[in-house]
């Protein structure tokens, strides 16, 4: 067995997640921001969450409903015996009340017991109910193997919380395989796509969404991408989800509207938005992801930091998260022949080709927020443009394709094992192995890159292969319709199973209900697959 086995994991949550589960959330018509006026001890009803989770080192995430200090006790056991405590921020309006507490010194390749107590600020012996929940740290020894799931896209196309559904169900199912961890290849949020009651489903019957103030029109004001970010903690599946894995969480363009870059100006012929200035509106989107996800580069309340980085998972695994959307050129036709900033800017490229180059571990997982070879494009507004990487032109590489063509020649040349590409955006699933014999530019190694997702939005028909790096599509499952409820499936996530023993990777691609649609092998040690 290469995964670790935790048996005492499943009571754990059973009796950790009753004390969540116990906790009243705020109405949802009125989830805006807490009182300062309330009686009795603070309450912690959004939950517990854990981001960027290492061999020895965690972060805990909690909002409270007013004014409070956050307080973190750890402990081997469900016990809490021998507990260590943990002094966190005071959580206030200038972060939404949110707040997150960084753990340090943890044991390798152990469960980890938390829980938060919120206190008093001005009487310290007063804390609300205890939140508990459970996460592993990644093991320092080759021999446990790894196991994560991914996946994107969350409440789009006006699909919301159903309760009539279940919610956001698709977690029942990832939670049920017991990951490591969770990886978010972004679109947490549609902050462009308003949430209606309800919508007419093509046989006639009607999809029900919970709804809330923040999500009856577009995200302009940093309350209302707060008010997103909060709309997705009002589904009880996901906020179980959050208190048994660990997440790793990137973002994309429905964070603050569909195919935004930096610079854009929005057409005043779009009356949904009195902001015209596209980078005010992710300056607000930014604040508020940071606020409302446990991110070790970008802390809670600050303005600075950044989104991309490397997550050490041990001597098998480095994850490598990209930001593919805040330092990109202007979409356009793409069809450039010099681009030096491409879609991940200059300083981000030379970062990830530092990193990859240093990393020993055996696999290099690239979480990229958008696909490849795979053409995705821009219509907003009525412009013909490219949105992502590929631009449909088969032969040499041109635009944004230029730097991926570089990274590319670069592993190969430095020898770089290992390397397998994750994604969503599309709302399909699909594997595509990019082939140097197929392909207009030559000069790289053959690799994989999987696509999953949604997690809750709507499904749309396979997206159109670019052949400059050689994409040959082995699998895809994806609706002939565009925008496909969650209530007619193609609802999907990946996971990614490392065997301990061998070093193998084997990648299957999941249905909402978690059934295997697809799985690949990989073997270990090699430049190209």
């Amino acid at each position: 067995m290469s995964h670790r086995p935790f048996p005492g994991r499943r009571s754990v949550l059973r009796g950790s997640l009753v004390a969540s589960a116990a906790l009243t959330l705020p109405a949802a018509a009125g989830a805006a921001a807490p009182a300062f006026a309330l009686s009795g001890r603070p309450e912690a009803g959004w939950g517990v969450q854990t981001g960027d989770v290492t061999a020895h080192s965690g972060l805990v995430w909690v909002r409270s409903d007013r004014p409070a200090r956050m307080i973190v006790e750890t402990s081997a056991t469900e016990s809490f015996r021998n507990a260590r405590r943990w002094q966190g921020p005071l959580l206030g309006a200038g972060t939404d009340f949110t707040g997150t507490t960084r753990l340090h010194g943890l044991p390798a390749g152990e469960q980890i017991h938390y829980r938060v107590l919120l206190a008093d600020p001005d009487d310290p012996r007063r804390t609300g109910e205890a939140v508990t929940g459970t996460f592993r740290t990644a093991s320092a020894g080759r021999r446990d193997g790894v196991r994560f799931l991914w996946s994107g896209d969350l409440a789009g196309q006006g699909w919301g919380i159903n309760p009539d559904f279940g919610g956001y169900t698709i977690y029942q199912a990832m939670a049920a395989l017991d990951p490591d961890f969770f990886l978010c290849s972004g679109d947490n949020i549609y902050a462009d796509g308003p949430i209606p009651a309800t919508a007419t489903l093509p046989d006639g019957s009607v999809w029900r969404n919970v709804t809330t103030e923040e999500k009856a029109k577009v995200a302009e004001t940093l309350a209302e991408f707060r008010g997103n970010f909060r709309y997705n903690l009002l589904d009880d599946n996901l906020r179980r989800f959050n208190a048994q894995v660990p997440s790793i969480i990137q973002w994309d363009d429905h964070e603050v509207r569909n195919n935004w870059y930096p610079g854009e100006v929005i057409a005043s012929t779009d009356t949904r938005y009195t902001e015209k200035s596209v980078d005010v509106l992710a300056a607000r989107a930014r604040r508020a992801f940071g606020e409302y996800f446990p991110i070790s580069t970008l802390p809670t309340g600050q303005r600075d930091g950044r989104v991309y980085r490397v997550l050490r998972q041990g001597p098998l695994l480095d994850v490598f998260v990209l930001d593919m959307r805040t330092y990109r050129n202007a979409n356009s036709a793409d069809d450039q022949t010099v681009d030096p900033q491409g879609i991940l800017g200059r300083e981000q490229l030379e970062w990830l080709k530092r990193e990859l180059a240093r990393s020993r571990a055996v696999w290099k997982v690239i979480a990229s927020d958008m696909p490849l070879g795979l053409v995705v494009p821009d219509t907003t507004e009525g412009r013909a443009n490219i949105e992502a990487v590929a631009q449909g032109d088969p032969g040499a590489p041109l635009g944004r394709e230029l730097q991926i063509a570089e990274l590319l020649r670069y592993i190969k040349h430095r020898r770089i094992t290992g390397t397998v590409w994750l994604t969503a955006d599309v709302h399909h699933t699909s594997a595509q192995h990019y082939q140097p014999s197929r392909a207009a530019f030559t000069d790289f190694e053959p690799f994989w890159e999987f696509v999953s997702g949604p997690l809750n939005a709507g499904a749309f028909p396979a997206s159109a292969l670019d052949n400059t790096f050689g994409p040959e599509r082995v699998f895809v499952k994806a609706p002939t319709a565009s925008n496909v409820s969650p209530a007619g499936g193609y609802q999907f996530f990946g996971e990614v199973d490392i065997d301990g023993d061998s070093g193998e990777l084997t990648v299957r691609l999941r249905e909402q209900d978690g059934t295997v649609l697809f799985t690949r092998v990989l073997q270990p040690g090699r430049v190209g697959q």
